[in-house]
């Protein structure tokens, strides 16, 4: 008997498609497949807890509700985009912008 490989459950992965049993959402195995160039095989090297059935289902399930989640990795990328602009530089890069800034007069060794 085959299980359900996808499923979406409210309140779980914001309620997104992922592989049942996991946190792994269809999205993921998409964006490791045709953006990042992963097979089925590397993705299960990868993700181990996962089969190669279920990278299958998953991908066949992103080929038929393609435009709706090819919008959600959009959405989430221009999310992501607008928070590391609202953020505004790490500590370590405003450290290291002052530290350039004080060039000679910087109390630490180089290196």
């Amino acid at each position: 008997m085959d299980r359900v490989r996808i499923v979406c459950t409210p309140g779980v992965c914001g309620g997104r498609p992922r592989i049942d049993g996991h946190r792994i959402q269809v999205e993921d195995v998409a964006i490791w497949h045709e953006r990042l160039g992963m097979s089925p095989g590397e993705i299960v090297s990868e993700y181990p807890s996962i089969t190669l059935s279920d990278v299958h289902a998953a991908l066949a399930y992103y080929h038929e509700h393609r435009a709706r989640i090819d919008a959600d990795i959009e959405a989430a990328t221009r999310y992501a985009e607008e928070m590391r602009a609202d953020a505004g530089p790490s500590l370590v890069q405003g450290k290291l912008r002052q530290r350039t800034a004080d060039g000679p007069n910087d109390p630490l060794p180089p290196g």
